[in-house]
């Protein structure tokens, strides 16, 4: 069975919000090695949505720095599952989830491969609830944001994780990666 993995930018208060923070070199690389290990990704409607906007067939590339580009040749043909019951159809090498959440990842994990990758806020919420998400990594940045979206808003029962690695970069951010407890 794959494992589902979820990675998300934090800052030190907790905020998810995307707008918090400055892209850096550190941040791309990792991500993009992040990335590059996954059969496939799965996105909500609005993550999936921001992503093909910034790095899909219709991105700007030209006006990207070059330390940005591994990325996008990372994610863009990359499998993308996107989870939404609004979305009449979906491109970017993508497939609709739509129905049982929970039945429809329970499938993707059960399918052979190396693992799975979930980015988002929402998305992420509800698969934790699902007790779904195998591996947790946050990379930390070195700034307070004083506003939200936080990370796990509304989940209703606490989450016990252990922490299984660390890595610190030039930048002063730091991705711990967490698994659950048990």
């Amino acid at each position: 069975m794959r494992p589902l993995r979820y990675t998300i930018n934090v800052t030190l208060d907790g905020c998810v919000d995307h707008r918090a923070g400055e892209p850096n070199i550190d941040v791309h690389r990792h991500a993009t090695a992040t990335l590059s290990r996954a059969d496939a990704l799965i996105f909500g409607r609005v993550t999936y949505q921001m992503m093909e906007e910034a790095w899909g067939p219709g991105a700007n590339v030209d006006a990207m720095p070059a330390w940005m580009l591994p990325f996008r040749e990372v994610i863009d043909p990359a499998k993308k599952y996107v989870v939404s019951s609004t979305l009449p159809s979906v491109g970017w090498n993508a497939e609709l989830i739509t129905g049982d959440l929970g039945e429809a990842v329970r499938r993707l994990k059960a399918e052979p491969g190396e693992s799975l990758y979930v980015g988002g806020v929402t998305l992420p919420l509800a698969l934790a609830e699902l007790g779904l998400i195998d591996e947790y990594e946050f990379m930390v940045q070195p700034s307070i944001a004083g506003h939200g979206p936080r990370l796990f808003d509304g989940l209703p029962a606490q989450l016990d994780l252990r922490l299984v690695n660390r890595q610190e970069f030039d930048s002063g951010a730091v991705a711990l990666t967490y698994r659950p407890r048990g």
